[in-house]
């Protein structure tokens, strides 16, 4: 599809939990945030639907205020209130796309109704999950399999096999990219270990902290404190000179910590859909050194080690491995599989294939007569 020739005009719906804006809260946001950013360098019309407070080309709010700062999770999960709030914020980007001139939306709110909409209004979307499948999700991704009309992305291979046990044509794998000229090697290295995230269990953290101890190795901390009574318990008191917590810092800051580290540690505790902080690192020229959960392995491949989930014995000897790959390997294969670039080619084909099907169904559709005879000829 040459799409050189034809801007396609998309809208993007985005969580509301937090605002897309640095310094990120997690994967999800960064990854929103290139997307919008990589769709709008590549010549579309991008329309994003987000929180206020975004930081995103062409800003239509949904919501003055991110759901964490009204009904925060830890409180309000699976509440009336903040599934009334989220509804309200998606029924308005609906309604605003519903009426607007689109060719194809991106759908990445997390929020399952928004597919039926998609059906029930016949507008050619992409949804792409960013998560394991939870039941109302999954039972509304089943319900469009094998309708081309709607398109459904996940980030690796391993979360594929999760959602289906066939091959629908309309269910495919874009990994994540990341932009390759913020996180690039640096010639300042040090032999400190670093993990860095969102500081909660699933997560892993106290694990890395005791698997440091053991190979008595220096470990450094970077990340927002998401679960502050697992930090006091988990992890405060295991704060020593070789262990060190460095607050969260900002993007600039965070690209420097991660290119002089040694290896990155990742340990999570739960399947991983795809381990942004892994591409991270590899584009930074940084082995990585993870537990064997989720999509892990599929991203770090050849440039790190890879131990049995949960196994910090394992993961000890792993950091003390003196011979890990170096910068060159793990830049390369950054840019051979996590480049925006090749993320924003993998999202290209799914909104040809759902326009292309949208327009071969002689359904309603915004896009020009000339964009739909050359859709039905690619």
């Amino acid at each position: 599809m040459p799409f050189g020739i034809f801007t396609i005009r998309i809208a993007l719906i985005a969580h509301i939990r937090h605002p897309i804006a640095p310094p990120f809260m997690g994967g999800m946001e960064s990854h929103f945030h290139g997307l919008a950013r990589g769709l709008d360098a590549a010549g579309h019309s991008v329309t994003s639907f987000a929180a206020g407070g975004s930081d995103l080309p062409n800003l239509k709010a949904i919501c003055t205020q991110p759901c964490e700062e009204i009904y925060p999770r830890e409180r309000f999960a699976g509440s009336d209130a903040l599934q009334a709030y989220q509804l309200s914020a998606f029924r308005l980007a609906w309604d605003c796309i519903a009426s607007g001139n689109f060719d194809a939306v991106h759908n990445n709110s997390l929020f399952p109704e928004v597919i039926d909409w998609a059906v029930r209004d016949g507008i050619a979307m992409v949804t792409s999950q960013h998560v394991p499948p939870f039941k109302a999700m999954r039972e509304k991704v089943h319900g469009v399999l094998g309708d081309e009309r709607q398109q459904i992305t996940v980030t690796s291979r391993h979360q594929k096999g999760l959602w289906s046990a066939d091959d629908p044509p309309n269910l495919s794998v874009v990994h994540n990219g990341i932009d390759l000229t913020r996180w690039q090697p640096s010639a300042r290295r040090h032999d400190r270990l670093l993990w860095y995230g969102r500081i909660t269990p699933n997560k892993g953290l106290a694990l890395a902290i005791k698997s440091a101890a053991i190979a008595d190795r220096p470990l450094d901390i970077i990340g927002t404190i998401e679960d502050r009574a697992y930090f006091e318990v988990e992890i405060a008191p295991y704060l020593t000179g070789k262990i060190r917590y460095l607050g969260h810092l900002s993007g600039p800051q965070l690209h420097e910590a991660v290119a002089a580290s040694r290896a990155v540690v990742a340990t999570p505790m739960w399947d991983e859909p795809f381990g942004l902080v892994a591409a991270e690192a590899l584009s930074s020229g940084v082995p990585v050194l993870a537990f064997d959960r989720g999509a892990l392995r599929e991203v770090v491949g050849p440039c790190g080690i890879i131990v049995p989930a949960a196994d910090i014995a394992a993961l000890a000897r792993a950091m003390q491995e003196p011979d890990l790959p170096g910068p060159s390997v793990c830049r390369q294969r950054a840019e051979q599989c996590f480049s925006i670039t090749q993320m924003i080619a993998g999202y290209e084909r799914c909104y040809c294939a759902a326009m292309k099907a949208q327009a071969g169904t002689g359904g309603d559709s915004s896009a020009s007569s000339a964009f739909k005879t050359t859709l039905l000829l690619a």
